[in-house]
C-alpha cells in the first residue's frame, strides 16, 4: 500500500492503460448472490415503510453498502460476502427497531456507525463514532475528527464493518471521536472535503458538541487531509495533528524531474487550491503538532512544512517517531496526545487579537473574525493580517484583496461597550457608522476602489464570490444534476465524444465519489430544480434544450459552425468547450458545461494527483481521443476574470 501512495510518475504509465482504482472484485456465488438480494429487497420495504423518518440514514447505510458492491462488483475478498449479511442482519434490525418506536443506538456507547444524507447527490454517506463509556448528554463534549489512509479496497461494506470493530489509533477518553469515510479513497478532497462538514453538522444534530473543542488528525493520506484542513479552515479547530502523509503536491510527485510530467501553466496555478505550504500563514492562530516516523519517507510532508513556516518566521512543533517507518512510534502517541490534550482544554480562541490570513481562492476565505469577500486576481496569493491594538484599533494589511468584513459576535469580542473602534486599512483611517451593540457584538464590511478603501460590500452584481469562483470541480461540492440532451445535435461528429464523457462521468461519480449523480433529461429540468442545484448541461446547442436557453448568455460562442473564445475561433466539427459560469437562469449557481470531475484515472493511482485538472474554460479538441489524463487535446484554456468576463488581451491562453 505504501508503495502504490508513493507511486512516482514516468512516463511509461502515460503510454499504457492504467489500473483500475478501486480494482475489480471476485465474483459472487449464486447461492449468496440471491440471498443478498433476498435481504436487500426485505430491507428496501422497511426502509420504503419509514419514508419520512428522521433517522431513516442509520438504515440506509446497511442497505447502500451491500447494494453498490453487488451491483458494482465491489467484494475484493471471499470473506467480504458474509460481512454483507450480517450488515444487512443489523440494517433490518435497525428498521425494526424504528418501525417500534426504537433507536438504541442513539445512546449507546463504544462503537457506533450512523449516516447522513448528503446535499451534493441525495447519497446516504457512512461515518463511524467512537463514543467513551463515560458519555453523557447534559455537557458538551470534545470531538476529534480522523481522517483515514489510503485504501483502494475501501468499499461502504469495509468501511462499516471496520467501524464496527475497530477503535482506531487514538481513543481520547473525554472525547468523542468520528472516523470519516470521505466518500473513499480522495485524501478528502472536493466531496471527500464537504463530507466532513455534513458529518459535523449531523454529529452536532445528535450529540452535544463544544464547537471550541474540535480538533483534526489524521495518518498518511489521511495526515494529507489533516494538513489541508487545518490550513485551508483554521479558524474552525482547536488543534490539528498531521502525521505523515503530504503537504503539497509538486515535490511530493517529483513532476519536474521528467519532462512527461511537466504540469500545464494553468495547473501550475491550480496547485495552490489543495497546496498546504501555500496556505502555511494560516498555522499561526491554530496549534498544530506534525507526526513522522524517524525512517518513514513521507517525512516530507512536514519537512515541506517546515520550510513554508520558516518563511512566515514561525516553527513547527514535529514529533519524530525514533527509529520508526509508516507507522506511529508508542511513546510519540503519548506525547502527541499529551500536547493536544492541553490545547483540547483551554479551547478555540474564537477572537484572537491578531489574525494572519493567506488564500488563493475565495473557496477559503475566512479566518476568526475576517472573511475576504473579494479578490484582485484569483491564483495569486492574497493576504490580509488584521490586528486589534490596545486602543481599540482594528489594524488591517490587505495585498490583492478587494473587500473584506470584520465581525464579532457577542461572547468574547475584544471591545468594550462603549469603545468605538477605528479601523485602519494599510494605513488610511476608514470612517465607518460601528461600534459594539449593547452585546459587544459588531460587523463591518470594507471594499476599495483604486487606492481607496471605503465602507460596503462589493458593487458588482456579477463577480466571483465564495461558492461561484470556479474551476469546474466547484461545482461538484454542492447539489449538482447531470442535464442529458434529448435533441437533434448540431455537431454530429463531436456527440460521440459528448455521449462517451457524459457516461464516463456518471460512471466515475460512482467510483470515485461513492455517489450516484442525479441525472434529467433537458425536457424535465424543473425550476425548483434549477433554483437549488448547478447544472452540469451535456451536448450542443442543438441538443441540449437548456443550453439553447442560455447560450447568448455564455462567454464563449458555439454554433454548429464554430467555437469562439474572445479572438479565438476553431472548427466545431472537432472542438468543443467545457467551462463553468454562473447559470443565466440562476446566477446564485453554476452551469457546467460537458465536463464532470477534471481528474481522471492516472491520477486516481496517487491522491497528490487528485486535484482540478482544468481551470474555469478550455475548448477540447474532440478529434483527439480521450485518455486516462485529459478529455481529448486542451486546444486552449483559461480562468474568467473576477467579473467573470473573458479575460484581455492574452485570452485564450494556448495551451502548453
Amino acid at each position: 500500500m505504501r508503495a502504490i501512495f508513493l507511486l512516482i510518475l514516468s512516463a511509461a504509465l502515460y503510454a499504457t492503460e492504467v489500473r483500475p482504482v478501486p480494482p475489480p472484485g471476485v465474483e459472487v456465488p449464486a447461492n449468496d448472490r440471491t440471498e443478498l438480494e433476498a435481504g436487500l429487497k426485505r430491507l428496501a420495504a422497511s426502509i420504503d415503510q419509514l419514508r419520512g423518518v428522521k433517522l431513516l440514514p442509520d438504515v440506509k447505510i446497511y442497505h447502500d453498502a451491500v447494494k453498490f458492491a453487488l451491483e458494482n462488483r465491489e467484494f475484493f475478498r471471499p470473506e467480504e460476502i458474509g460481512r454483507a449479511k450480517e450488515l444487512l442482519r443489523q440494517g433490518q434490525q435497525r428498521a425494526d427497531d424504528l418501525m417500534q418506536g426504537r433507536a438504541p443506538w442513539t445512546t449507546s456507547t463504544g462503537l457506533v456507525v450512523r449516516g447522513y444524507v448528503s446535499k451534493i447527490d441525495q447519497s446516504v454517506q457512512p461515518y463511524g463514532l467512537v463514543i467513551p463509556t463515560s458519555f453523557q448528554p447534559d455537557r458538551k463534549w470534545r470531538l476529534d475528527a480522523w481522517f483515514h489512509g489510503r485504501g483502494e479496497t475501501l468499499s461502504e461494506v469495509n468501511f462499516i464493518y471496520d467501524r464496527q470493530r475497530i477503535h482506531g489509533e487514538f481513543t481520547p477518553p473525554s472525547a468523542i471521536v468520528v472516523h470519516l469515510y470521505g466518500r473513499y479513497c480522495n485524501a478528502n478532497k472536493f466531496a471527500g472535503e464537504v463530507d466532513l462538514f455534513e458529518a459535523l453538522d449531523a454529529i452536532k444534530s445528535q450529540y452535544p458538541i463544544d464547537e471550541n473543542r474540535i480538533l483534526v488528525r489524521g495518518f498518511s493520506m489521511g495526515g494529507a487531509a489533516a494538513w489541508q484542513f487545518a490550513t485551508h479552515f483554521p479558524g474552525e479547530w482547536a488543534a490539528a495533528a498531521p502525521g505523515a502523509g503530504f503537504s503539497e503536491s509538486q515535490d511530493f510527485l517529483q513532476i519536474y524531474k521528467n519532462p512527461e510530467t511537466k504540469p500545464t501553466w494553468w495547473e501550475e496555478k491550480l496547485f495552490h487550491m489543495y497546496n498546504a505550504t501555500d496556505y502555511a500563514a494560516n498555522l499561526y492562530n491554530l496549534p498544530t503538532v506534525a507526526y513522522s516516523g524517524e525512517v518513514d519517507r513521507q517525512m516530507q510532508a512536514a519537512r515541506m512544512m517546515e520550510k513554508a513556516l520558516e518563511q512566515e518566521g514561525m516553527n513547527l512543533k514535529h514529533v519524530i517517531g525514533p527509529g520508526t517507518p509508516h507507522r506511529y512510534h508508542p511513546d510519540s502517541k503519548v506525547e502527541i496526545n499529551r500536547i493536544l490534550d492541553a490545547h483540547a482544554e483551554k479551547g478555540r480562541d474564537p477572537y484572537p487579537r491578531k489574525i494572519r490570513f493567506t488564500t488563493w481562492t475565495l473557496a477559503y476565505n475566512k479566518m476568526k473574525w475576517v472573511t475576504i469577500d473579494a479578490l484582485d486576481e484569483h491564483w495569486e496569493r492574497a493576504r490580509l493580517d488584521a490586528e486589534i491594538t490596545a486602543d481599540n484599533t482594528v489594524q488591517v494589511k490587505a495585498s490583492n484583496v478587494g473587500a473584506f468584513t470584520l465581525s464579532f459576535g457577542p461572547a468574547g469580542a475584544p471591545f468594550a461597550v462603549d469603545a468605538k473602534p477605528i479601523v485602519l486599512i494599510n494605513g488610511q483611517k476608514v470612517a465607518a457608522a460601528i461600534g459594539p451593540s449593547t452585546d459587544r457584538s459588531w460587523s463591518a464590511s470594507f471594499r476599495r476602489t483604486g487606492d481607496k478603501w471605503t465602507t460596503g460590500s462589493p458593487s458588482e452584481s456579477m463577480r466571483k464570490k465564495r461558492g461561484l469562483q470556479g474551476p469546474i470541480d466547484d461545482a461538484f461540492m454542492d447539489s449538482f444534476i447531470f442535464v442529458k440532451p434529448t435533441g437533434s445535435p448540431s455537431v454530429p461528429s463531436v456527440a460521440k465524444w459528448v455521449e462517451s464523457e457524459q457516461n464516463r462521468a456518471i460512471k466515475e461519480w460512482r467510483r470515485q465519489f461513492r455517489g450516484e449523480a442525479q441525472v434529467r433529461d433537458d425536457s424535465s429540468i424543473t425550476d425548483a430544480e434549477i433554483a437549488k442545484s448547478n447544472l452540469v448541461l451535456w451536448g450542443d446547442p442543438g441538443s441540449n434544450k437548456v443550453l439553447a436557453r442560455i447560450l447568448d448568455k455564455l462567454p464563449v460562442k458555439w454554433s454548429a459552425t464554430d467555437v469562439v473564445v474572445g479572438s479565438d475561433k476553431f472548427s466545431a466539427s472537432t472542438h468543443a468547450p467545457v467551462l463553468i459560469y454562473p447559470n443565466p437562469l440562476n446566477p446564485s449557481k453554476y452551469v457546467v458545461l460537458n465536463s464532470g470531475f477534471t481528474f481522471r484515472e492516472f491520477d486516481y493511482l496517487n491522491n497528490a494527483r487528485q486535484v482540478s485538472k482544468l481551470p474555469d474554460w478550455a475548448i477540447v479538441d474532440t478529434s483527439v481521443a480521450p485518455d486516462e489524463r485529459w478529455p481529448g487535446k486542451i486546444a486552449a484554456a483559461g480562468f474568467f476574470g473576477e467579473k467573470w468576463e473573458i479575460k484581455t488581451p492574452s485570452t485564450p491562453k494556448k495551451a502548453d
